[in-house]
């Protein structure tokens, strides 16, 4: 799609960011859901986080149903090893990311450059420490280090964070330094969506791609029953209706910043 002008001959992109896909029944939404509201919205770039599409990680024929679908790049989590499948794909596949700042010998890659039409996305994954016990580097050291190599137009990190104020902390910090930072993880959409004093768009936290009547994705009878002391299970997807939540990120090709942020939520 074409990049559309705002006043002056500025163009104007539109990067739809997709909060975590939870199961088969997520996946199924997104297929039905995603490319009519690229369409509508006139979407250019779209980043889906896919971590959860088989509960916990997800199986290559799962990102292949990501992409078939619309994503132009998938980001990761805490889920990213969940599924061994998944591990040679990490390393050979360019639009599928974990997150940047884990240590040692981590297969994949944390950060991509892209081309969308005249400019070019580079899309960051990050992983949270507050209550993510993951072992990984520093997040606001790593995007400092990401940052001092390529500058494509536009750059997009998707946090994958427990902590409220983790996020937010990450997001100020690279307020003006990248286009857009959203945080993904909790599967609970935030209504602080907006643009920071320096231009970059953030929203806290997305939500996510799957059931309504869930805890997170999960049948509320499995969720309440662990909460009550029942013994761990392994976790199921519920079913029922589901929605599609995230967010737009319009933004200014001549300065790389955003201009606006708009929530979605498609039952």
């Amino acid at each position: 799609m074409s990049a559309r002008k705002k006043g002056g001959g500025v163009l104007i992109y539109h990067i739809l960011a997709v909060g975590d896909v939870v199961g088969q029944q997520g996946l199924d939404h997104l297929e039905r859901r995603l490319r009519p509201l690229k369409r509508l919205k006139d979407i250019h770039f779209t980043v889906v986080n896919g971590e959860n599409a088989a509960g916990t990680g997800l199986l290559p024929q799962q990102v292949d149903i990501l992409f078939q679908a619309g994503a132009d790049v998938v980001t990761l989590g805490n889920h990213t090893f969940g599924k061994s499948q998944i591990i040679r794909q990490l390393d050979e596949d360019p639009y599928l990311l974990r997150p940047a700042n884990f240590t040692g010998r981590a297969p994949g890659r944390g950060w991509g450059v892209y081309d969308c039409g005249r400019v070019q996305v580079g899309v960051m994954n990050l992983i949270g420490r507050c209550g993510l016990d993951f072992n990984a580097d520093n997040p606001f050291t790593t995007a400092d280090r990401i940052l001092k190599t390529e500058k494509p137009r536009f750059t997009l990190v998707d946090f994958h964070a427990e902590a409220t104020s983790e996020k937010l902390a990450i997001g100020y910090y690279l307020d003006g330094r990248v286009s857009a930072v959203w945080g993904t993880h909790t599967h609970v959409p935030t209504a602080d969506e907006g643009v920071f004093p320096k231009g970059t768009g953030y929203i806290t936290d997305l939500g996510m791609t799957g059931p309504v009547h869930s805890v997170l994705g999960i049948p509320t009878e499995q969720s309440i029953d662990r909460f009550l002391g029942g013994p761990p299970q392994r976790h199921q997807t519920a079913e029922g209706p589901c929605k599609m939540q995230g967010a737009i990120f319009s933004l200014d090709s001549e300065t790389g910043l955003c201009v606006d942020v708009e929530r979605v939520d498609i039952r």
